[in-house]
């Protein structure tokens, strides 16, 4: 869950819509006379791909690298929404390329009439070429972009493909998206019975920060798309020599099997998942849902595979639908007394897990990110499908909806009583108006971009925090002892706990549904804990806190894990200190030393044990601390994990605590 950075991401390039760019070449200090055609720079094909390649895939980080990979299986994937594949696989080759593969009807190799090439080539080497813009070869198409191969191939040092139609074998590969060696009928056996393969190592001029794949990263959006396309099967193999592995997805429960698998480690209230798929003017509808004893609300939305996080018209459908069919069922049986105030969406979705997935012929999409749907027609069809749907659920099955309207009644409750305690807490804390608690040193600078805060364990180190500190940029909140266990407590519990007031307070941008990130006061949010049992304790509910109730900061990458030294070793009074992080280390370290030198080992057991100007040297310092972020990617096995350990199902954790003793060697108590 975490991702060793200490800066900041990149901003995304501004948008271009033509397919050219086109630039001035001139200088503003120049004679007007000399600005002329000549001044003007056209970059044609694949040049402005490579020119801004930000444009094309979000980002030239690790996210825009792995932004490759998917838009080649979307092509797969395509097919496999046509009815013509049912199997893709993903390999990550010993030399760190990429190779993918799908069971497809094969890239056609005719001459495609308007460029007179084939179109292979003019797939891959044309910006928005192909079967998904109104030519009749898919009613339905995934990804985001819809650029696909071509940009793959300009962001790549070598691609090569390989399409197998009609038994036989035709062969094209590519240098920087140029043509290298132009399409031929290869004299071999098919590796497949039909398809495509495509295999393209990515460009490390253009991938700055890295070229190197993270398998899990790929794993996890592997197996959602296996879950949000039932029936085909899509395998993720890694050959690198260090971690050879391969993993096989098939669910032909589709999304019902997803939530199922999102719930695992949670006491569901019924078995199986409710599960609605119909389809309304071209629009495929699917929803799956299910309640279990938890207090959080669980809901992803998807739009031709895309995770939809910004939600939209769909999810606005779905959300409208659940709210009035349970209040209809609880009136009409009696578990709502007539005039009484009705459930809110936030009370009848409290403790649900849902999938709402949805395949649209031209989805509209909106928002900052271009992740909101904005289709009016996919409002109504969801609306209407599913409620039709849950509604014979809640009748036929009497007993669960009673339980569902039960559990809303108890959220809605706690919501009342959480709104009390909320405006308390704003009058006790100062909350409303903004005033910073009385522990916080803050720093001096407003700017959130430069500004850090530390969370730290103790008021020792937090005074040593204090005194170490660069006061421009670094804001210090010591806390005392363990936090409150969020991930099983109800909100007005929350708002009691004094830590989680100040630390709410501090940041100034609310908590839970009212949390707003662009208010955030911190744009680095660094949790310094002991390096001991009670210091991971605090870390853990820390991070379930961010989790459940600042959930943007996580997803922003605001959230890192200081990593403080484990031991300090001393050679004399008037040499510097030298320090190590584990025992091995240590072990290492004095091995090399001369036989006559006597060093001074010093063991930091807590953060207090340091003074000032080594907590600030070794942990503070952004030249020499190392800092983990928390990465968002791995957020859906984080939720299951924190299920697991914070949550109150006590089965499960004893389980795991069983299975993961062994492999603590020395457990510091």
């Amino acid at each position: 869950m975490v991702d060793n950075q200490d800066s900041q991401q990149e901003p995304l390039d501004d948008l271009i819509t033509d397919d050219a760019i086109i630039q001035e070449a001139g200088h503003m200090d120049e004679e007007a006379s000399a600005y002329n055609a000549d001044q003007i720079q056209v970059l044609e094909g694949l040049e402005a791909v490579r020119k801004r390649p930000g444009m094309y895939i979000g980002t030239t980080t690790s996210q825009g690298l792995h932004h490759l990979v998917w838009e080649i299986v979307d092509n797969g994937i395509d097919e496999a929404l046509a009815g013509f594949a049912s199997h893709i696989a993903v390999t990550i080759e010993k030399d760190n390329s990429i190779t993918v593969s799908d069971d497809g009807r094969g890239i056609p190799v005719d001459i495609q009439a308007k460029t007179g090439k084939p179109a292979l080539e003019t797939v891959f080497t044309i910006l928005h070429a192909g079967g998904k813009f109104g030519g009749g070869g898919y009613k339905v198409s995934g990804g985001l972009h819809g650029v696909g191969a071509s940009v793959v191939n300009a962001l790549s040092t070598k691609l090569d493909v390989r399409v197998v139609r009609d038994n036989k074998v035709y062969f094209m590969d590519f240098h920087t998206g140029r043509v290298h060696t132009p399409m031929q009928l290869l004299n071999e056996k098919a590796p497949i019975e039909r398809g495509t393969i495509v295999h393209f190592q990515p460009d490390p001029d253009i991938f700055q920060e890295t070229t190197v794949f993270n398998f899990k990263t790929l794993l996890t959006r592997v197996r959602e798309l296996a879950f949000l396309n039932k029936g085909l099967r899509i395998s993720i193999t890694d050959q690198r020599p260090d971690q050879p592995v391969t993993e096989s997805f098939h669910f032909e429960g589709g999304i019902q099997e997803y939530v199922s698998y999102l719930n695992r480690e949670k006491e569901a209230l019924f078995p199986e998942p409710v599960y609605v798929e119909g389809e309304e003017k071209g629009i495929v509808v699917e929803v799956a849902l299910q309640y279990t004893t938890d207090i959080q609300e669980n809901l992803r939305t998807f739009t031709n595979n895309i995770n939809t996080y910004e939600g939209g018209t769909h999810e606005t459908g779905f959300k409208t639908a659940l709210t009035r069919v349970i209040n209809d069922y609880a009136r009409k049986n009696g578990q709502l007394r007539e005039g009484a105030e009705g459930l809110t969406g936030e009370d009848v979705r409290e403790g649900m897990t849902a999938i709402v997935s949805i395949k649209h012929p031209d989805p509209q999409f909106e928002g900052q990110t271009k992740t909101k749907l904005g289709n009016s027609d996919a409002r109504q069809a969801t609306d209407r499908m599913f409620s039709e749907t849950f509604s014979r659920f809640m009748l036929e099955n009497p007993a669960v909806a009673k339980q569902i309207v039960e559990k809303g009644i108890l959220a809605q409750k706690a919501r009342l009583s959480a709104k009390r305690a909320r405006e308390m807490t704003r009058k006790q804390s100062g909350l409303e108006i903004g005033n910073l608690p009385g522990k916080l040193a803050d720093n001096t600078s407003k700017d959130p971009a430069i500004s850090e805060l530390f969370i730290v364990e103790g008021d020792s180190a937090g005074g040593s925090a204090k005194q170490g500190r660069n006061r421009l940029t670094q804001a210090i909140l010591p806390i005392r002892g363990k936090i409150l266990n969020v991930g099983k407590a109800s909100l007005d519990r929350v708002l009691a706990n004094e830590e989680i007031r100040s630390l709410f307070t501090a940041m100034g941008s609310g908590f839970g549904k009212d949390f707003d990130v662009n208010k955030a006061n911190y744009h680095k949010v660094i949790i310094m804990t002991d390096a001991d049992v009670d210091g991971a304790h605090i870390r853990t509910l820390l991070l379930t806190l961010f989790y459940r109730y600042m959930r943007p900061l996580v997803d922003a990458g605001y959230i890192y894990i200081a990593q403080p030294p484990l031991y300090g070793v001393a050679l004399g009074n008037n040499k510097p200190m030298t320090y190590l992080d584990s025992d091995e280390e240590l072990e290492d370290y004095l091995a090399q030393l001369p036989s006559n030198v006597k060093p001074k080992v010093q063991r930091y057991k807590g953060l207090g044990e340091m003074d000032y100007d080594q907590l600030a040297d070794t942990t503070m310092d952004p030249a020499n601390r190392r800092l983990l972020r928390v990465d968002p990617a791995d957020a859906q096995e984080a939720d299951g994990v924190i299920d697991m350990l914070m949550g109150g199902d006590v089965p499960p954790r004893r389980q795991f605590i069983e299975d993961n003793a062994v492999f603590v060697e020395d457990l510091d108590v």
